[in-house]
C-alpha cells in the first residue's frame, strides 16, 4: 500500500499525519509501527490520523497511535499539529475547530502569532478514572495537595519515588526533581511506565521548579519513551505543580524541544495549552503487509 503523508512537529515531539477524511487506510499495529520507525519508516513519536466528523457538532476525528503501534487516548502536542495541517491542507478555513478523541472533545485554535492553543479538557484526580490502582495505599500530604509513594519493584531495597497522580485524558505520575539534566529519565522511566499500579500503563514526568512560573520538564512517554516535548505531560505538570502550592496558575514549560506555555485556573476548569506546530515535509511511502 502506498500512503501519502505529511511529517510534522510541536516543541520537537514529531508526527506522521495521515488523512483518512475520505477512507480509512485500516493500516495494522505493526504497520503503524513501520511508519514511526526511524531506520525503515517515516519515523515519529506518534502517528496521527485525520478523520472526518463522528457526530454533528463536531469538525473532525482524532486518533492517536503511539511509536509501538498502540492507540493511546490523547496527545497534547499532536493536537497543535492537527489543527495546523486541517487549516493548511484546505480541510477547513475556521482558526478553531471541535475534534473528538478517544477520551473526549478538544478545541484547538490558531493564534495570531502563529502559535495554537488547544483547550485541554480539565484534570482528573480520581485514581480510578486516571486509572489508578490505590487498593492498600495512602496518599502523604504534601504542600497544598498529596503525593503517592510507590515503590520500583518488589524487594526490600527497591526504590521508592513520591508521585502526583491525574490525568489529562491520559494517566501521568509526575516527580519533583533538583535537576532535570540529571533525572534518571531512561533508567526509571520504563519502570514508572509498567508499574502494576497503573493498568494502561502510565507516563512519567520528572518536573524541575525553576520559579512560580517558571518549570523545567522531561517526559517517558508510554510506548514511546523520552520524547523531546509531551504536551499532556506539561499539562500535567504544571496542574500538579499548582495544587501543590509551587506554581502560579500561568507557567512556562522548558522542554528539550522548545517551550510550552500552560494556564490553569484550577478546580473544573479546563487546561490551557498553547505552543508551535511545524509542518517539516511531506512524502509517499510503500507502507508492507505487515
Amino acid at each position: 500500500m502506498r500512503v501519502h503523508f505529511t511529517k510534522m512537529q510541536g516543541a520537537g515531539n514529531d508526527f506522521v499525519v495521515l488523512d483518512e477524511t475520505r477512507g480509512l487506510l485500516k493500516l495494522s499495529a505493526g504497520q503503524y509501527r513501520f511508519l514511526a520507525d526511524r531506520h525503515f519508516g517515516v519515523g515519529a513519536d506518534q502517528v496521527l490520523s485525520v478523520r472526518p466528523s463522528p457526530a454533528a457538532g463536531i469538525d473532525f476525528e482524532y486518533v492517536i497511535h503511539n511509536a509501538d503501534g498502540g492507540e493511546v487516548e490523547q496527545c497534547g502536542n499532536g493536537a497543535r499539529c492537527f489543527v495546523r495541517y486541517v487549516r493548511d491542507k484546505g480541510l477547513t478555513s475556521r482558526d478553531s475547530v471541535k475534534v473528538r478523541t478517544v477520551s473526549g472533545v478538544i478545541e484547538p485554535r490558531l493564534n495570531p502569532d502563529g502559535r495554537v492553543t488547544v483547550d485541554m479538557g480539565s484534570p482528573v484526580f480520581e485514581p480510578a478514572a486516571i486509572p489508578f490502582d490505590a487498593a492498600g495505599l495512602s496518599p502523604q500530604a504534601d504542600g497544598k495537595w498529596e503525593k503517592w509513594h510507590l515503590a520500583l519493584g518488589t524487594s526490600a531495597d527497591s526504590a521508592i519515588i513520591s508521585v502526583a497522580i491525574l490525568s489529562m485524558g491520559n494517566p501521568h505520575a509526575v516527580q519533583e526533581i533538583d535537576d532535570v539534566d540529571q533525572a534518571p529519565v531512561r533508567t526509571q522511566g520504563p519502570q514508572v511506565e509498567n508499574h502494576p499500579r497503573f493498568p494502561n500503563r502510565v507516563n512519567a514526568g520528572y518536573m524541575q521548579v525553576v520559579d512560580r512560573s517558571h518549570v523545567r520538564l522531561r517526559v517517558w512517554e508510554r510506548g514511546a519513551g523520552e520524547t523531546l516535548a509531551c504536551g499532556t505531560g506539561a499539562c500535567a505538570a504544571v496542574v500538579a505543580g499548582i495544587r501543590l502550592g509551587r506554581l502560579d496558575a500561568k507557567v512556562d514549560v522548558q522542554t528539550r524541544g522548545g517551550p510550552l506555555t500552560i494556564a490553569w485556573a484550577g478546580g473544573n476548569s479546563p487546561v490551557l495549552m498553547t505552543g508551535p506546530a511545524v509542518t517539516v515535509f511531506e512524502g509517499e511511502i510503500e507502507v508492507p503487509d505487515l
